[in-house]
């Protein structure tokens, strides 16, 4: 785009500069930015990056988005920059990713969830990438800023994958309204944030705000109760395909296996297999498989892709060490994620350690929702418990209740309790989940004891 072409709406200016440049790729970041790229300002809650406009510059930006505010003129004027003023940069920001979007003739998937959309979102981009060109959102920059920026990035693609997180409700209206997918994935309805909008029926709401800027088909999980509910009453109103385990769907998978390598499953006759563990990414691949369909990829390459996958970082991750497995799943955690990872350590030879962690941004669910957990471990069949912090003791006070072993039920005030009893008595085979919201800093846990 041409810096001329992005001065009609939110009364931008150009304060200096040359209006027939292009506009380069945009930066929010004074410490990464690249030469000859464009930084915009944005205004949080604790700084305005409009302020930090003379490291920008001085970093090698060449053109610059701000907020009106008070420029240094001496400092500007042997500077061979343009300075574009607009009243918020965030809208502009929106504006411009929306405007991009209209330029845009090619497919654009949008993928939320309670859980699950940053691994989703990856192997959906894997199995596109066996035929076409794919841009993802990078990490999880699934907030309205990270995927405005993401469509800004786009170059020469053929496909666009999006992630869309929310933690209020009218947050997916507005991501859904700037990317205007062609195709989205609902992969659960769970209790993430449930302590900001009150209900599990009210997040199923905020999510399927998707809808609103949806040209296309709707893929759902089945299984999960809330959508299934919902597909069952608006199956003919809606562009719906499903996806699911137990209840009959679409697309299902079998014979569902565990162990050291990964996971298998089979559909439509044919074994695929995962070096990931966990029935959520079962889930993953149905979405993966489907997506296949809807963009007729090979199958066989499909296969060879869902075989060469690796999770991300601290998700699931399995770490073989000397003479023991650690599962490294401490980026985060929820309801559905816990019930996910007990059912796959369940499925382990040796000796089961489930060293689990408080759930964050419950709000008055917190009790609840860890007392729920408690009643996973008889069932998965748990040898040693070990929990830390104040909501997780309500895990080990229900197992106890339910009638787990005392002698193999622990409860710890710090982590660095928790890694010294670990180091002392961790023994041949053990395989030991790691599991907590992001701020109970788990991983230290995990890089402490293997």
């Amino acid at each position: 785009m041409l810096i001329k072409d992005i001065l009609n709406f939110n009364q931008a200016q150009l304060y200096q500069g040359n209006s027939e440049d292009y506009l380069s790729n945009l930066s929010k970041d004074t410490r990464t930015i690249k030469p000859g790229e464009t930084y915009i300002g944005l205004k949080g809650e604790v700084y305005d990056g409009s302020l930090f406009y003379k490291e920008a510059i001085n970093n090698g930006a060449k053109t610059l988005i701000l907020n009106n505010i008070a420029l240094d003129s001496e400092f500007l004027q042997d500077k061979d920059v343009n300075i574009i003023i607009v009243d918020d940069t965030t809208e502009y920001l929106i504006n411009l990713a929306k405007k991009k979007r209209a330029e845009l003739n090619i497919p654009i998937i949008a993928v939320t969830g309670s859980v699950g959309k940053t691994s989703t979102k990856n192997i959906i981009s894997d199995v596109l990438s066996t035929k076409y060109r794919v841009l993802k959102t990078s990490g999880n920059l699934n907030t309205k800023i990270g995927l405005s920026l993401t469509l800004l990035s786009s170059k020469d693609e053929e496909v666009i994958v999006l992630e869309m997180g929310m933690n209020q409700k009218g947050e997916i209206s507005v991501l859904t309204n700037i990317a205007k997918p062609t195709v989205a994935v609902i992969t659960n309805i769970g209790t993430a944030h449930i302590g900001n909008l009150g209900s599990r029926e009210n997040i199923l709401q905020a999510k399927l705000e998707i809808l609103e800027g949806l040209n296309g088909p709707l893929l759902l999980n089945n299984d999960n109760d809330l959508l299934h509910a919902w597909q069952k009453l608006n199956n003919n109103k809606y562009n719906l395909i499903t996806y699911g385990l137990d209840n009959m769907s679409d697309y299902m998978a079998s014979n569902l296996k565990y162990d050291g390598s990964g996971s298998r499953f089979t559909y439509q006759n044919k074994e695929y297999s995962m070096p990931i563990l966990g029935k959520h990414f079962i889930y993953n691949a149905l979405v993966a498989l489907a997506i296949s369909d809807l963009f007729d990829l090979d199958k066989n390459l499909v296969a060879q892709k869902l075989a060469q996958i690796t999770p991300e970082p601290h998700r699931m991750e399995l770490i073989k060490c000397s003479n023991y497995i650690v599962i490294d799943d401490s980026y985060n955690a929820s309801y559905d994620s816990v019930y996910y990872s007990l059912a796959v350590l369940k499925a382990f030879h040796g000796r089961k350690i489930a060293v689990l962690g408080d759930i964050l941004e419950l709000g008055e669910y917190g009790i609840k929702i860890h007392e729920d957990i408690g009643h996973l471990i008889l069932e998965n069949k748990i040898d040693l418990l070990i929990t830390i912090g104040d909501l997780a003791s309500n895990i080990n006070k229900i197992a106890l209740n339910d009638g787990f072993n005392p002698s193999n039920s622990l409860h710890f005030n710090s982590n660095e309790e928790a890694i010294n009893y670990i180091n002392n008595n961790k023994q041949k085979d053990d395989v030991i989940l790691i599991k907590a919201s992001n701020g109970m800093h788990f991983l230290d846990i995990v890089n402490n004891i293997i």
